[in-house]
């Protein structure tokens, strides 16, 4: 017998999703802009099952490698890179944005689920670049963290939360 139901600090979602995402929210760049790539991919849980209410933030520097200087990146004026974005999962547990391909090589990519008590940070990277956090990872895990192309201006990364494949996760402290 259990008396003590699990207060909603305990317990993560998918109430979140309804509220987090916004009006072009996964718009980090005008898809007019000659420059812009679509940067998409499908949250996966430890089943290899699509996550449904997740939602993915990322934080990234334009094209020559520097940040936004935009005030207020949650709105949205159709014209400028804002350097954040975020996306809610579709039923397939599908997410898109359109953005540039960072100067740095990445973008910076934080993961909310249902089931994740506390949200998950990684690195999508462009390109399997010579960098020190890559290059520290054994070779199967390095490619966890590496966007292919898999069309014109076009990238995919797919994130795994456990598993097979599981993807590289970050801590910052």
């Amino acid at each position: 017998m259990n008396d003590f139901a699990p207060t909603p600090s305990q317990t993560v979602g998918p109430f979140f999703h309804f509220a987090l995402p916004y009006d072009d929210g996964p718009r980090v760049a005008p898809a007019a802009d000659p420059r812009a790539v679509r940067l998409h991919g499908t949250v996966f849980d430890g089943t290899g099952t699509g996550v449904r209410d997740a939602v993915i933030e990322i934080w990234q520097a334009d094209d020559t490698g520097s940040p936004s200087r935009r005030r207020g990146s949650l709105v949205r004026d159709g014209f400028g890179f804002t350097g954040f974005g975020r996306a809610a999962t579709n039923l397939a547990g599908e997410y898109s944005f359109t953005t540039l391909v960072p100067g740095t090589s990445f973008a910076t990519v934080a993961i909310f689920a249902r089931g994740l008590s506390h949200h998950l940070f990684t690195r999508a990277y462009f390109s399997d670049v010579d960098d020190a956090l890559l290059g520290s990872l054994p070779a199967d895990r390095r490619t966890t963290l590496v966007a292919t192309a898999d069309a014109e201006r076009s990238y995919r990364f797919d994130i795994r939360l456990q598993g097979d494949g599981e993807t590289v996760f970050l801590e910052y402290t």
